[in-house]
């Protein structure tokens, strides 16, 4: 089995901006490349993750292996789109760059997903989709939906096109950093 793992990024001078009553825009800037750094570190290494693809540009040197995948603008949702038009896998996995808890065994969760199955982890809340697993050839006409409520929206698009669902819930996959409240899960990043 093939699987890809594809992390869109969005690394411009605003990211974060919920957190700029906290942190400076350089210390912003350097937690999102800090967390980034965990995620492709964490899908490297896992075992059963053929090919690791960033969309869109990084600051930060990465691994040589990694892939960059064109983001054809439009946003989270299109970077999504184009991934999934773009995968030549059995399995794509769409995972945010802001989880600085995230494992290997995390990632590697989403790719054993069983065959015809969606996997989508949650976020802390429950409502937002932090990672998604979709099985290929069968889920190609999955329309993402992230964004608010993305959860139920992704739940009922697997039911729309006849898929069966797994939720993965793990702590490095659903505590992403948003509110200066999530902070305290990137404290060892802060620290860098």
């Amino acid at each position: 089995m093939t699987v890809w793992a594809v992390i869109p990024l969005r690394a411009t001078p605003d990211s974060k901006s919920r957190l700029a009553g906290v942190l400076d825009a350089p210390a912003r800037a350097a937690l999102v490349d800090a967390m980034l750094e965990r995620v492709v570190d964490a899908a490297c290494g896992a075992r059963n993750v053929s090919r690791v693809c960033l969309m869109g540009t990084s600051r930060t040197a990465l691994p040589g292996d990694v892939a960059v995948l064109s983001d054809p603008g439009g946003g989270l949702n299109a970077a999504a789109a184009s991934a999934l038009a773009q995968a030549e896998a059995s399995r794509l996995i769409v995972i945010h760059a802001d989880l600085p808890l995230v494992t290997a065994q995390d990632i590697e969760l989403l790719a054993a997903a069983p065959a015809g199955t969606i996997a989508i982890a949650p976020d802390r809340h429950g409502t937002g989709t932090n990672a998604i697993s979709l099985p290929l050839p069968a889920a190609k006409g999955f329309s993402f939906a992230f964004g608010t409520d993305s959860f139920a929206r992704h739940k009922a698009e697997a039911d729309r096109i006849g898929l069966r669902l797994e939720e993965i819930h793990s702590q490095g996959l659903a505590r992403d950093v948003d509110e200066p409240d999530d902070l305290i899960d990137a404290a060892a990043l802060l620290k860098e």
